[in-house]
């Protein structure tokens, strides 16, 4: 299990180090938008993305040791949306586009919950905060994305 853990965690941490590259939320532009009240304080953002980079990691090792090519191509891609998002809504400043990646996002981490469930159980219970997560993500990009049309 060494060698597919080392390869989920340095993937996964070279998502979240391109994803923080992309993130600006100082930036006048990003206090500028209208958002929710709901929208969680800043400092939860990095606490859940800790945790879930971790589960993403431990079930990503879980996925490459015991499931197939395909499955690896899964979370790869999910690896490539997950980083994009901030690039997206942060340096881009569009946020309809985030929002459009983000439901792509919830929509490959739903299929990557699935085949990771099916290849091990434990697995495939560690996605689902990310699950649930990226679908909260999702309805509040596109939340900012309604409230911020210029």
């Amino acid at each position: 299990m060494r060698r597919p853990l080392l390869t989920a965690s340095t993937a996964v941490g070279l998502t979240a180090l391109v994803g923080s590259a992309g993130t600006d939320v100082g930036s006048s532009w990003y206090r500028g938008l209208d958002t929710p009240r709901w929208q969680p304080p800043g400092p939860v953002f990095g606490i859940a993305w800790t945790a879930l980079y971790a589960l993403l990691a431990f079930a990503g090792g879980r996925l490459l040791e015991r499931g197939d090519p395909a499955d690896a191509r899964a979370l790869a891609g999910n690896l490539v949306l997950n980083a994009g998002w901030t690039w997206a809504f942060f340096r881009a400043h569009r946020p309809p586009l985030a929002a459009a990646e983000a439901a792509l996002l919830a929509a490959s981490t739903a299929d990557l919950t699935r085949r990771a469930g099916r290849v091990d159980r434990a697995a495939g219970r560690a996605l689902l905060p990310y699950a649930a997560w990226t679908a909260f993500a999702t309805v509040l990009s596109a939340e900012i994305a309604r409230r911020n049309r210029r």
